[in-house]
């Protein structure tokens, strides 16, 4: 019988019996037996942070292809279907060729302890490492210092997006200790592009940049970037940039754009580079429209749109795009994971909904029950109430309000969710 990618993903959950462990001893010693693909990788961009990171990622792989290079990137989580986290000179990976990723990293792994993150990264550098490419974008998965990613000595770039309280079973309870996680990708000697951050990230940054001798390029400092009469204007010492608005929605992209756009200078990007970034750029569930699929058609006068952004600075940032938009009657269907906090995600959200449907992740182990979200959502002064599916949150709005504005929000694995059932 023909493996399949999904057959041999299944068989790796089984490594480990925890899905986040953090040490880098596990990919060390397979990567040893895979003979060290990430010695061999194209010139790579490590991106850390705790939002934005994706986001960055896009617009950097947009500028470095408007520049006519072929750009390996990976990411994580992923929404509908695994191959999205493994990008070779441009292209999503193959089933063929994950497959045989997959079943090299599970055979050089001998049955030992590993988690999916961990022997999953080991196969996208295995293929980064096989396939020609100019430049490869890592995205951490967690944190920094302790990461599977964090396994290139020599980067071309490193960049931390702004650092804020997340993960904190992982990571620790204070900013300066997230900082401390997330600056652990710096490298000696390398430049690390540093996005806006608080006073108590910044230092921490700052202190291990200079112990390591990497040249920062910090917004604020070595780069400013604004919005001006509808347009993105961009200066550090090389000069200004006036630019179109990044096509990712939301204040908070422009601060991401600025980011990207300063690696973009670094690497040595043209001008047209730098508005291929912004206008090329596509990231899912990052505030996304959606205008096709049996979700938009039963629900045919709804403006229908969806994020991902799980965390108290997200949901700052996607209060702020709701307040910007047209107005319009505003609905919420959410659904999170229970590592979340809930309350910090919705409580900038409160005044911009006029309710919000609560529901249970569908084939999520740590999924909030919809009933403790819906808690969470009137404990910050939410009209709330739960519903079986996102289907039946969807038909609950419509036939009250045919033609609001319907955010579903709260999780990636909601999205991805949404995505794979919406086709």
């Amino acid at each position: 019988m023909t493996q399949t990618s999904d057959a041999i993903l299944q068989r790796m959950m089984a490594l480990h019996p925890k899905i986040i462990d953090l040490t880098l001893d596990r990919v060390w010693r397979l990567l040893e037996a895979l003979d060290n693909p990430q010695a061999k990788l194209p010139p790579v961009i490590h991106i850390a942070g705790t939002n934005g990171k994706g986001s960055t990622q896009a617009m950097i792989r947009a500028g470095l292809e408007g520049m006519g290079k072929a750009v390996h990137a990976y990411t994580s989580p992923h929404l509908a279907r695994f191959h999205e986290r493994i990008r070779l000179a441009g292209e999503l990976i193959s089933e063929a060729h994950l497959t045989e990723i997959l079943d090299e990293c599970y055979e050089k792994n001998g049955g030992i302890d590993i988690t999916y993150f961990e022997i999953t990264t080991c196969a996208g550098l295995l293929a980064f490492a096989r396939t020609p490419a100019d430049y490869t974008l890592l995205e951490v998965g967690l944190g920094g210092r302790l990461d599977a990613t964090n396994v290139i000595d020599t980067p071309a770039l490193t960049i931390i997006t702004p650092v804020s309280i997340d993960h904190e079973q992982f990571l620790g309870d204070t900013l300066a200790k997230i900082a401390a996680e997330k600056a652990g990708i710096i490298k000696r000697g390398v430049p690390c592009v540093v996005g806006p951050q608080e006073d108590e990230a910044m230092e921490v940054i700052e202190s291990t940049a200079a112990r390591l001798g990497a040249p920062v390029i910090a917004y604020g400092q070595h780069w400013h970037v604004w919005q001006e009469r509808g347009r993105l204007i961009y200066q550090d010492e090389a000069g200004l940039l006036d630019l179109p608005m990044p096509a990712l929605l939301g204040d908070h992209q422009v601060m991401n754009a600025g980011a990207a756009i300063a690696a973009l200078r670094h690497l040595g990007a043209d001008e047209a580079a730098c508005e291929a970034a912004m206008v090329d750029a596509s990231w899912p569930a990052r505030m996304q429209r959606l205008r096709h699929g049996p979700l938009v058609g039963s629900a045919p006068e709804v403006e229908l749109w969806l994020d991902g952004g799980h965390n108290a600075a997200a949901g700052v940032a996607l209060g702020k795009v709701l307040a910007d938009l047209p107005e319009r009657p505003t609905h919420m269907i959410c659904g999170m994971l229970n590592t979340k906090d809930v309350s910090g995600y919705l409580r900038p959200l409160a005044a911009q909904a006029d309710s919000l449907i609560a529901v249970s992740i569908p084939g999520e182990a740590n999924t909030l029950p919809a009933e403790e979200t819906a808690a969470a959502a009137a404990g910050v002064g939410m009209t709330a109430r739960t519903a079986e599916s996102v289907e039946a949150a969807l038909a609950e709005i419509v036939a009250e309000t045919p033609s609001a504005r319907v955010l579903i929000c709260g999780s990636l694995y909601l999205a991805g969710n949404v995505l794979q059932e919406n086709g």
